[in-house]
């Protein structure tokens, strides 16, 4: 599946399939302002830290972090949000609001996402840490794929009725596979609502897509599809693999059934992965 395929599969189901009827929260205004300066070359600097500055609790979450432990090593306080960026770094500072951003875009609130963003944090985590250890791989994408990568889950949780039955029932299934169970109760699943969701805000094509194939697994080296969204969909096996290592979590069927398929497509080793999850762990105690 292309992403030109995957795209035209999208807006179908969109138009005439079991998503007409979805509710897809518009991009946040902030977001687009903050993708916007982002793209520029250089990043405007002075609009990101005007967008941190206009929310309270989004300029409390980056002095948070800057004064964290992590990065607080003079032991001197950041007051400002432009003393936060400077500590924490650009790149950083913008992963940060993108998450903060997407979380309030979904007013819902449900007890089955509770740890939801939490994770979704952890994962974009180690997803930029993964694409530091990957040539040419972009880790503001990876870090971006992680954090929407299960997007489509809250959107559906809005939209569908009984959709929270059908998580539960989803994660205690062993005889068939989560989005199998969604599509049984549902006609559609979240790796679809989210890539619905990445293509209405307009995202990267290869992000749609590998949105729209995290689950598919099996389709992984085909020629059909981009390669870079192959290296994204195998990173983020890779990365939800050692974030349920430092959970302490059993592994996934998705890992079981191809793991070796995403570390030969990635060229890394096992060798490679245990030396990633004794880097990583200090990372993500501070998701």
């Amino acid at each position: 599946m292309s992403t030109q395929t995957i795209r035209q599969e999208v807006d179908k189901a969109r138009q005439t399939g079991p998503l007409k009827q979805i509710i897809i929260p518009p991009c946040p205004e902030l977001l687009a302002r903050l993708q916007q300066a982002m793209a520029n070359n250089p990043p405007d600097l002075t609009e990101v830290a005007r967008i941190a500055a206009s929310d309270v609790a989004m300029s409390a979450t980056l002095l948070r972090l800057a004064n964290s432990p992590i990065h607080l090593s003079d032991g001197m306080p950041c007051n400002t949000v432009g003393q936060a960026m400077t500590r924490i770094g650009l790149d950083e500072t913008a992963q940060v609001m993108t998450a903060f951003l997407l979380r309030n875009a979904f007013p819902v609130n449900n007890p089955h996402l509770t740890r939801f963003w939490e994770r979704s944090a952890k994962r974009a985590r180690a997803m930029a840490f993964v694409a530091r250890q990957l040539p040419g791989l972009s880790p503001d994408l990876a870090h971006t794929f992680g954090l929407f990568c299960h997007v489509g889950i809250p959107v559906l949780l809005q939209s569908l009725r009984g959709y929270g039955s059908t998580l539960v029932e989803a994660a205690a299934r062993i005889d068939r596979s989560f989005i199998a169970t969604e599509n049984a109760n549902h006609r559609t699943d979240h790796a679809v609502a989210g890539a619905l969701l990445a293509r209405a805000w307009n995202m990267a094509p290869e992000l749609m897509a590998a949105i729209r194939l995290h689950h598919s697994l099996e389709s992984m080296g085909a020629s059909d599809i981009e390669p870079e969204v192959h290296t994204l969909v195998a990173a983020g096996l890779i990365a939800e693999h050692l974030m349920r290592m430092h959970e302490g979590l059993d592994q996934e069927a998705d890992w079981a059934a191809h793991h070796a398929d995403a570390m030969a497509w990635l060229h890394i080793s096992a060798e490679d992965l245990e030396h990633w999850d004794d880097q990583l762990r200090a990372l993500l105690d501070h998701a």
